[in-house]
């Protein structure tokens, strides 16, 4: 029972997706035909990624740039315009969930030792949008961006020209807002190197993620449908094996689990009429519309896996559900990681952060929202 109210508790889109799952399978019976419902290359590529970031993480890669970074960062918005700009673009490769794990807890570290812990509540805020909208740039900066590159016939083109016109803008506006207001020098920005990481140099970090820099070349000729995913996921199983197989524990299990559980959900309510035809009418057209509000309620990767097998314009879908990570603290499920990291060190804080967080969210999503109305307008 302790395991079930564990699992309810940390992995609940998973279940919803489970019990969704379960329920539709009343109505179709399961038979061979549940076996055509997955897209085995967006799973078995979601798996490689994941454990090659975290290959990467572990490494200590992105803790040492982010720490020679700062380093340089002669005043709070020096440090919070470097914090910002590394959320954003790791973000287009290492996804926004794990560049959130990474640099949050760094973030209020170091506002700590720099005497400025009043101000992390907007950093850490900010770099949560960072995160979410630098992800919307690439094909493997977040899951539904994988997903619906892989599922869909969009070209590199296409897909760039659904993304790149809001990203650029973002990163226009974060880097605006953080410069706007009074500047101030930092304390001190010396951050402890973390125990046991004395002993490990640049040059052995970088030797030691040449497999892996092997391997991400290798997923990205198969996101950009070069080479088949099948030898590639064996040769990222073996390869694992060999440099470090601790990594198949960093893997998170429960998000392909959710994929797979979705894919049934949708299957089979693809094979009941009047429900197809009632999600067609209600999704096609309005692609953008939907993609936005869905995600303020599931969060945008269960959106567009559901909207996916009803929708006819994948370019305005993505767009939508990248757009709808801004919004409520679950539109993007790596939102959560921010607020879990700032609650844990602020506690009695927790109300503030969901006031300022909504409030800057929204803003953005006004913002974008009105760029997209204006060239849907422009396009029509």
């Amino acid at each position: 029972m302790k395991l079930f109210k564990l699992i309810l508790k940390n992995e609940t889109v998973f279940c919803i997706s489970f019990l969704l799952a379960v329920l539709s399978s009343f109505v179709v019976k399961p038979d061979m035909q549940y076996l055509e419902y997955p897209d085995y290359r967006t799973i078995a590529l979601l798996f490689c990624l994941m454990i090659i970031v975290a290959g990467f993480q572990a490494l200590g890669l992105f803790r040492m740039l982010g720490h020679f970074l700062i380093t340089r960062a002669g005043s709070i918005k020096g440090l919070s315009a470097v914090m910002i700009l590394l959320c954003f673009f790791s973000s287009m490769v290492i996804t926004n969930d794990v560049t959130l794990i990474t640099f949050v807890p760094f973030t209020i570290l170091v506002m700590r030792m720099g005497g400025r812990v009043e101000r992390v509540l907007k950093l850490v805020v900010l770099e949560t949008i960072a995160a979410n909208l630098g992800s919307m740039a690439t094909p493997i900066g977040n899951p539904q961006n994988l997903y619906l590159y892989s599922v869909s016939d969009l070209t590199a083109a296409e897909f760039m020209q659904a993304v790149l016109p809001y990203a650029g803008l973002s990163l226009l506006l974060l880097m605006a807002v953080t410069l706007i207001g009074k500047d101030e020098p930092l304390l001190d920005v010396s951050v402890e190197e973390e125990k046991g990481g004395a002993g490990k140099t640049a040059g052995r970090m970088l030797r030691g993620a040449v497999p892996l820099l092997i391997l991400l070349l290798l997923c990205l000729l198969v996101v950009f449908r070069i080479l088949p995913y099948q030898p590639v996921l064996i040769c990222v199983i073996l390869v694992i094996v060999v440099i470090n197989r601790k990594l198949y524990w960093s893997v998170d299990y429960f998000l392909l689990l959710t994929f797979l559980c979705f894919f049934v959900f949708i299957g089979n309510m693809k094979r009941i009429p009047e429900v197809s035809e009632f999600l067609i009418s209600a999704v096609q057209g309005r692609e953008l519309l939907t993609g936005i509000l869905t995600s303020q309620i599931i969060s945008n990767v269960p959106a567009a896996i559901l909207l996916s097998g009803f929708c006819s314009d994948f370019s305005a879908l993505l767009t939508g559900v990248n757009l709808g990570g801004l919004g409520t603290l679950i539109a993007s499920l790596a939102s959560l990681i921010s607020f879990k990291f700032f609650a844990k060190e602020y506690p009695d804080k927790k109300g503030a952060f969901m006031k300022v967080f909504t409030i800057w969210n929204l803003l953005f999503l006004l913002v974008l929202g009105a760029e997209a109305f204006l060239i849907g307008i422009a396009a029509g």
